[in-house]
């Protein structure tokens, strides 16, 4: 069965009470445990596929938490559950320390080395920075992203913190984050951001398929829905 299924209450049970909504950073922290799944081996691919139908499509923690079930150990607590393995640090002066995109492009993926203090530069052109997989020469490491007449994409590990300054001249960034803090005490990504005629666009976690935009673009329609309907029926 793709898809374990929740126990059904015992008969003459008391009614519980209200189950706990899940939220958006929810919904992706299960996914990156389904998706850690499907690549050790643990689920097949259609298997992932119906588990991630299911995590995006869930409106509860316990809707969430069935999903995972056979994938943590017994008894884990919901943090547990879905602790992220934290980004990878190896101490030394390895890491690249600049990416230059001169009316051209520049694209890094994969698994590659962060320098402590490293430099992305756009000049009519673009940068596409994927740093989900990537190494860091150090706990507290300095990118900074500079577009002139030009843009770049970056895509932030899951479970890093990322600190984010901004600076847009006749240009801007737009940061999509989520939570800027999430492994506290961990390793963190100091992000400066300046864009003059141009602009960065940061976001969090690996790029989604077309068919996962597809299906947030759907949950975030109908939660929008719902949230119009909650708004009629406090001020009908």
């Amino acid at each position: 069965m793709a898809v374990p299924e929740p126990d059904p209450p015992a008969a003459g049970a008391p009614p519980s009470v209200p189950a706990l909504r899940a939220s958006d950073a929810d919904r992706e922290r299960t996914v990156t445990v389904l998706r850690d799944a499907g690549g050790d081996g643990r689920l097949t691919v259609d298997e992932l596929d119906a588990r991630l139908d299911a995590a995006y499509a869930a409106v509860t923690h316990e809707d969430l938490a069935v999903l995972t079930s056979d994938l943590v150990a017994a008894g884990a607590t919901g943090a547990a559950r879905s602790a992220p393995r934290r980004v990878p640090v190896v101490a030394g002066e390895r890491g690249s320390r600049w990416m230059i995109a001169v009316m051209g492009g520049v694209e890094r993926e994969g698994v590659w080395r962060v320098a402590r203090r490293a430099t992305s530069l756009s000049v009519m052109g673009g940068s596409d920075l994927d740093l989900t997989h990537a190494e860091f020469d150090g706990e507290d490491v300095h990118l900074n992203v500079i577009c002139v007449m030009g843009g770049a994409d970056v895509r932030v590990p899951d479970h890093m913190n990322v600190v984010v300054s901004n600076v847009g001249i006749m240009g801007g960034n737009d940061v999509r984050i989520g939570e800027a803090t999430p492994d506290p005490g961990g390793p963190t990504l100091h992000l400066h951001l300046v864009s003059i005629m141009g602009g960065s666009n940061v976001r969090r976690g690996p790029k989604r398929t077309r068919r996962e935009r597809r299906e947030q673009r759907e949950q975030e329609r109908i939660e929008r829905e719902r949230e119009r309907d909650r708004h009629r029926l406090d001020h009908g």
